[in-house]
């Protein structure tokens, strides 16, 4: 692990945590990671950084992320800003385990169950109806979310650290494309957001692939990295 702190000092000794309070004066902490080899105390700066109402920038299976704790107003508010995003346009999510979207979405059908043994841990986002509790500002039409489990496996050790959701939105102004080199990371969200973490470049390809399973019949809202033929043999095997 290599952390860059640059206007936010680490002074020798003092545990980094201690100092986490100064990214609220928008000054970026920079860590960089080897994504197979991050370390529990990177999973627990990261966390305390978004349990602070903190937003950071991670590297998802194909580019670069905005997160924020999906129950903390003040940085879902802040991450629709540095994005110039429509606040109509709901922000999908990513979870750890089926139990943790069991607390935010209502009676979840049994085509979630297959879907989510065939493509999870995956880029496949899945649009449930949300749980009565979940904040209205966050829900898609129909009180709705999206939600995935993602295959980068130090980010579900995040999620599960922080025991709450995190928004999986790219990491890019909207309208612009998708970025996958940590440079342009830097230049676009340097000391507007508390921490960026740098796993090197992502592979870009295709985002994930969303399907709504509110209806009747499952429905697919963007074909991506799951081709929509995968998707069509599990439902024909399922009717």
């Amino acid at each position: 692990m290599e952390i860059e702190s640059g206007p936010v000092d680490n002074p020798p000794g003092v545990p980094l945590r201690w100092i986490l309070g100064k990214v609220e004066r928008m000054k970026t902490l920079v860590v960089r990671i080897e994504p197979e080899r991050i370390s529990d105390d990177v999973i627990e700066t990261v966390a305390d950084v978004l349990l602070r109402d903190g937003v950071m920038v991670y590297p998802t299976e194909t580019f670069y992320g905005l997160g924020a704790v999906c129950f903390s107003g003040k940085a879902v508010r802040r991450i629709y800003r540095l994005k110039a995003r429509d606040a109509g346009k709901p922000l999908s999510l990513i979870v750890s385990s089926l139990d943790m979207i069991e607390t935010l979405a209502v009676g979840p059908p049994p085509i979630f169950y297959r879907l989510a043994s065939e493509f999870w841990p995956g880029p496949l986002t899945l649009v449930l109806k949300a749980s009565p509790s979940f904040p209205a500002r966050l829900a898609g039409p129909g009180h709705t979310i999206a939600v995935r489990i993602p295959s980068v496996p130090w980010l579900r050790r995040l999620v599960t650290k922080v025991g709450l959701s995190i928004t999986a939105t790219s990491a890019n102004i909207s309208g612009e494309g998708e970025i996958s080199d940590p440079a342009e990371v830097l230049q676009t969200f340097n000391d507007k957001v508390d921490i960026i973490v740098d796993g090197g470049p992502t592979r870009g390809g295709q985002a994930s692939t969303i399907v709504d399973i509110t209806g009747r019949t499952p429905l697919i809202l963007r074909e991506g990295a799951v081709p929509a033929g995968k998707l069509e043999q599990v439902l024909s095997a399922m009717s």
